[in-house]
């Protein structure tokens, strides 16, 4: 602010000097064409003209061509105005000087003018004092004003800064209140719509986002401590029952047996569980390769087909052969392992898997031929341990990590019901390319 009222100062300083000036400067011309009708006039001397102010507000030489002095206002019929050079350059025409005479600043206007036969310097002059005045008021009261409006100009910013600032004191406050402890406490908006209040609102937002992902975290402790209980609960049954009948072969068989079962099922969920901290970490590696599509789909067709049978179900493949795409196959086998798992146990018919080629992205789709999705379910489908049928067995990770893979890829994943019926998973992933054809072996197509 002081800054700004002293280049204020200064403006209104240097703009009242300029206009004062060109108001000299315009009487100086006026002066100078009345003092050039008279010498034009050979009977009248500047002497005896009674329309030219006296010294106080303005005076007149004229200087002949040697120098001296032809006529002038009363008090200047000595020494000429001005210096020989200061002549020289009036003769070329109007010219403005600056001169202190007798202790005092004037501004003079020179001209030349031919009368009388010869040639004339006409010289008039007007005292700077006013203008000096004028602006020395102006400085004393830029002086004393200048301070006064500074402080006030202060004062006011400090009191709106302050009411300003309320706010987010406010909400300081309370934010040193809010913990896990007490969820649901948001911060204080103010009514305004300005910066504060949207700067609050957002912070309100991201206070509910952060309560949503620690109610996820404390879903998936709870789930996977359930998911954890039971078949461990399973192992110390089958190890006691195995205990009991130390003699019997085939309970201990049978309870070892069982027992490999949950030591897998717990294998796979500490795997589950450890891929998907990878995702919420940010650090899933990827080894990407380019690696043939139709091959791997009948990899995985090869993989579930003794289970399929057995259930009285066909796995099919549709892809080109001349599909290649950059993709990590491990991780990519295993989000179609697990669609190809849901499909076999909550699913019905043929599970169909089929590979399409957009530009630059690889499409999978995954269907069968059962209920499909509930459409309740349709969004929480990716959701970690969730569910369509609280009954169903397997702890509700598959899809998750599907959708983690597929965003390890930078791709996309959808769940869907086929408009014939049955669910419809599409897995797209960028990293597409063409090859040459790919001969596939008689038994890999069945």
């Amino acid at each position: 602010m002081a800054a700004v009222l002293a280049a204020t100062g200064l403006f209104l300083y240097v703009r009242l000097g300029s206009a004062l000036d060109r108001t000299i400067d315009q009487g100086l011309r006026a002066r100078a064409a009345d003092v050039a009708a008279l010498v034009e006039q050979a009977d009248t001397g500047l002497r005896e003209a009674q329309n030219l102010p006296g010294r106080d507000t303005g005076f007149a030489q004229v200087v002949g061509v040697e120098g001296t002095v032809v006529d002038a206002t009363p008090g200047l019929a000595g020494q000429p105005l001005l210096t020989d050079r200061q002549l020289e350059l009036a003769r070329r025409g109007e010219t403005f000087f600056a001169q202190t005479i007798d202790d005092e600043r004037v501004r003079l206007l020179a001209m030349p003018v031919t009368a009388q036969d010869q040639r004339l310097v006409v010289i008039v002059g007007a005292s700077l004092e006013t203008r000096s005045d004028a602006l020395g008021d102006l400085e004393s009261q830029l002086l004393v004003g200048g301070p006064i409006a500074l402080l006030l100009a202060s004062l006011g910013g400090y009191v709106l800064a302050a009411a300003a600032l309320r706010p987010v004191e406010r909400m300081g406050e309370r934010a040193a209140t809010i913990s896990t402890a007490s969820p649901g406490r948001r911060l204080p908006v103010p009514p305004a719509d300005d910066e504060i209040s949207r700067l609050g609102r957002r912070l309100n937002e991201m206070l509910a986002r952060l309560e949503a992902a620690l109610e996820r975290e404390r879903t998936l402790v709870s789930n996977a401590s359930h998911e954890l209980r039971t078949p461990l609960a399973l192992l110390k049954t089958e190890i006691e029952l195995a205990l009991d009948e130390p003699d019997s072969a085939p309970a201990l068989a049978a309870a070892l047996r069982s027992a490999g079962e949950e030591t897998d099922r717990l294998a796979q969920l500490a795997d589950d569980l450890l891929l998907l901290a990878s995702v919420d970490s940010g650090e899933l590696p990827l080894r990407r390769t380019s690696v043939p599509i139709a091959e791997l789909l009948y990899t995985i067709a090869t993989r579930f087909r003794r289970r399929a049978t057995d259930a009285g179900r066909t796995i099919e493949v549709a892809a080109p052969s001349d599909l290649l795409a950059l993709v990590d196959r491990r991780r990519l086998e295993q989000a179609l392992a697990n669609l190809v798992e849901n499909s076999l146990r909550h699913g019905a018919g043929t599970v169909r898997l089929e590979a399409s080629a957009g530009p630059g992205v690889l499409t999978l789709h995954v269907t069968d031929q059962g209920r499909g999705f509930a459409p309740q379910f349709l969004e929480l489908a990716f959701e970690r341990f969730s569910r369509a049928d609280g009954s169903r067995a397997g702890a509700g990770l598959g899809l998750a990590i599907v959708a983690a893979i597929a965003h390890a890829h930078g791709g996309t994943v959808t769940a869907s019901n086929a408009p014939a019926g049955g669910a419809d998973i599409a897995l797209t992933v960028p990293g597409m390319e063409r090859a040459e054809r790919i001969d596939t072996s008689p038994a890999e197509r069945r």
